[in-house]
């Protein structure tokens, strides 16, 4: 059985990855979505993960919790070791990743793919004031930082979500429908 893929979604914040991520498990129900682990209030919205704090992300990072981990704005992610047990099972995961975390999981994941979706920056800015977790400053921040490049040689598939998030999703499911099907 060959090795499912792992789909690590990663675009600047805004740009509507969790949405799309839905989007495509629901196009695609066979395609693992991985919940993340996250150093951030449980009522703090956006995708669904689960919420430690900063002493259990560490106790979790010494026990071998997670396949990966990485800090960005101010918050500690992880991965959980558990996805390996989906893979090796030949289905492929879904998930919202960080850029600057692609080097390490390219040597951890064999069969790893980048969906990096893209929107203009006045798009991004919208969403971002309208979801509300930021302040100005924050947003003014993460803007700055939406047009970092991505690690040279890794598979990446481009995806604009500036339209219809239908219309994103279905562009999405075609690019990344597992060719065995």
């Amino acid at each position: 059985m060959t090795q499912g893929r792992l789909i690590a979604v990663v675009g600047p914040s805004g740009v509507g990855k969790d949405s799309v991520m839905a989007g495509i498990h629901g196009a695609l129900p066979k395609v693992h979505l991985v919940r993340r682990v996250i150093t951030r209030a449980r009522d703090a919205g956006g995708e669904d993960y689960d919420a430690v704090s900063v002493a259990e992300f560490q106790a979790m990072v010494r026990s071998g919790s997670f396949a990966v981990h990485w800090q960005a704005h101010g918050l500690c992610y992880g991965v959980p070791i558990k996805v390996h047990s989906e893979l090796k099972k030949g289905t492929d995961c879904l998930v919202n990743f960080s850029r600057k975390a692609l080097t390490e999981a390219a040597g951890i994941f064999p069969r790893l793919i980048v969906l990096n979706i893209t929107a203009k920056a006045e798009t991004l800015a919208l969403r971002l004031v309208a979801r509300g977790r930021e302040s100005d400053a924050n947003i003014s921040k993460r803007l700055a930082q939406a047009e970092k490049p991505l690690p040279e040689g890794l598979e990446v598939i481009e995806l604009s979500n500036d339209g219809l998030l239908e219309e994103t999703v279905a562009r999405a499911a075609t690019l990344l429908q597992p060719a065995s099907v």
